[in-house]
């Protein structure tokens, strides 16, 4: 099943700051699965990356400005993390306001380890089960989630995993988890 995803486009929200593998590898393996993607920012131009969120990682390229793009044109939303990313996006109206219209579409959603930061503040997390970086946890909580310490976990339209370490489970998770939604379209 090498294009379980043929067809399908996916939105990456992303700004400077966001963990480079967090990024590149799911974005891999939804490439590998057939989708095409886009990366959703705040800014114009390239967002500069992180490793391990201290050392410089480069750059990655912005498709698109979030303020520009509409959720009807996405089949699903992958959040990658590192710390500074999901600040700089929940602290932006436009990035908030395009997750809280995304999860509101039930169309699915991953995050891998800060990222779900931002669900917390487009209120999309209440009643849900999810997965994070532990330093978010209690922001998760606050917020209305159940939290639970697992390399993956699926809940409804929600994949999301802890760190870096959990990048083969999670990229598995979620070309199954954006196969099944497309399938039951």
């Amino acid at each position: 099943m090498a294009h379980e995803l043929q067809g399908q486009k996916v939105a990456i929200l992303a700004t400077d700051g966001v963990e480079r593998i967090e990024l590149e590898e799911p974005r891999g393996a939804l490439y590998g699965a057939g989708a095409a993607s886009e990366v959703l920012s705040i800014r114009p131009g390239e967002i500069r990356a992180r490793q391990w969120d201290m050392d410089p990682a480069g750059t990655i390229a912005v498709d698109r400005l979030v303020s520009d793009a509409n959720v009807n044109d996405y089949d699903a939303l992958l959040m990658p993390g590192g710390t500074v990313n999901p600040d700089q996006l929940r602290m932006n109206a436009d990035a908030v306001t395009f997750v809280k219209a995304f999860c509101a579409t039930g169309k699915p959603v991953a995050a891998i380890c800060h990222g779900p930061w931002t669900l917390a503040e487009a209120d999309a997390v209440r009643g849900h089960r999810l997965t994070s970086w532990p330093s978010i946890r209690t922001d998760l909580r606050n917020a209305g989630a159940e939290v639970v310490d697992a390399e993956v976990c699926i809940d409804g339209q929600f994949t999301t995993s802890r760190s870096p370490a959990d990048l083969p489970a999670f990229c598995s998770a979620i070309v199954d988890q954006f196969a099944r939604a497309h399938a039951a379209v």
